[in-house]
């Protein structure tokens, strides 16, 4: 077993390369592991061959290393078996496919009900859902802490509610959200649940079958692994149910002139050549995360969390988004400076070597409920430390004055 006192940042090439950048913008892309990046490299040039139907030993290999990758996730995610595991080009794809095949089995007045705070990977899909089939959209308003509002659940899961599809954990806000009060309601009328866990799968393995959701979405660059690649679980027996989204080699049973048949899930929903590499890669970086101390982490990071937000917290007219609880949070924190435009600002920080991202975090419709047009926003992971908090609040007191 891995513990803190191993330097995690020494796993991550270009940390370790970069010893004086302070990189805090894991939210949008975390670092990969060498693990990871190995773990590519060996399949690219030992056994780069397509899979499916290949009859020779390299295919054979390839097809080995590729499910082998699926049925890593499936622990990783405590799935009922791997066939469970679709592999997708990332939590957006993911995300589009439950929008298409689920929305498939929708007509007019049925509800979906997503929230304010979702990322727009979330949000638009249903929109054009809406706007196609007659569907009704319903939202989950933020409280001012920009935490789901699910007073209002009785109100918004009514009896003709299909989907509950909400952010695990709010890429601005960092609130987590209550999911067992979520599904337990959503249960009450018939409703299968969706769970965005593109925020939460850098903070240690997930457990689908405890969460008690019928979907959940992921992407593998924001754990550790490669760019290219994410996961959309499903419960088998809604997947068999489900028409594909795209169509083409490899997700057929036959074809005809006249008709074509589907192959059972996952396949159906991986038509053309997979992200193969990208995938193995992935289940590289899914085996390392299994082998740490996720106790340990999650303290480190809540400590590094109330440090900053400690921090933030002096600085004039700053407003904090989000629970001022690390308990209430992930740590990713937004904040606005009024007056000043965060791109200004992480200009500045960069040339101290800090990296944050600047912008609306493609989360609008948050942005406007919070009533701000964009804000800055800095995200922690295992490979953080102080000096890496101290360094910004330290960047922060120098923009402004620089920017004032």
């Amino acid at each position: 077993m891995n513990t803190m006192d191993t330097p995690l940042r020494d796993g991550f090439p270009l940390l370790a390369a970069s010893p004086d950048l302070h990189y805090l913008d894991s939210a949008a892309t975390s670092q990969i592991h060498r693990s990871a990046l190995d773990a590519v490299a060996r399949h690219e040039t030992t056994c780069r061959a397509n899979v499916s139907r290949g009859t020779y030993r390299l295919a054979e290999a390839a097809d080995r290393a590729y499910e082998q990758a699926r049925q890593t996730v499936a622990r990783f995610l405590n799935a009922g078996a791997a066939g469970e595991v679709i592999f997708t080009s990332g939590a957006t794809a993911s995300l589009n496919l439950v929008a298409h095949a689920f929305g498939n089995t929708l007509k007019a007045g049925d509800r979906v009900l997503i929230s304010v705070a979702e990322h727009h990977s979330n949000f638009v899909p249903w929109q054009m859902l809406r706007d196609r089939t007659g569907i009704e959209l319903a939202l989950i308003p933020v409280t001012d802490a920009g935490q789901l509002d699910l007073a209002r659940l009785p109100e918004l899961i009514t009896g003709n509610c299909r989907l509950v599809a909400v952010t695990q954990c709010s890429n601005v806000t960092g609130a987590w959200t209550d999911v067992a009060t979520l599904v337990e309601a959503a249960r009450k009328v018939g409703a299968k649940v969706l769970l965005d866990g593109a925020q939460a799968v850098q903070h240690g393995p997930q457990d689908v079958r405890a969460l008690g959701i019928d979907f959940y979405a992921f992407s593998g660059h924001k754990c550790f692994g490669p760019g290219g690649v994410g996961v959309l679980w499903g419960r088998e027996e809604l997947l068999a149910k489900l028409s594909p989204f795209h169509t083409g080699g490899g997700m057929i049973g036959e074809v005809t002139p006249q008709a074509t048949t589907w192959a059972p899930p996952p396949q159906r929903f991986e038509a053309g050549t997979p992200p193969i590499a990208q995938a193995v890669g992935l289940a590289a970086a899914l085996e390392w995360m299994m082998t740490l101390d996720w106790q340990q982490i999650h303290a480190r990071e809540s400590r590094l969390c109330e440090l900053l937000v400690d921090g933030l917290l002096r600085i004039p007219a700053l407003r904090l988004l989000g629970p001022e609880s690390s308990a209430a949070r992930a740590p990713i924190v937004s904040f606005d400076i009024p007056g000043l435009h965060p791109h200004d600002i992480c200009q500045v920080l960069d040339a101290r070597n800090l990296a944050l991202r600047g912008g609306h975090h493609c989360a609008q419709p948050l942005m406007a409920a919070l009533g701000i047009d964009v804000c800055t926003r800095a995200s922690i992971a295992l490979y953080n430390d102080e000096t890496d908090i101290l360094a910004l609040l330290d960047g922060l007191s120098f923009a402004l004055r620089e920017l004032a």
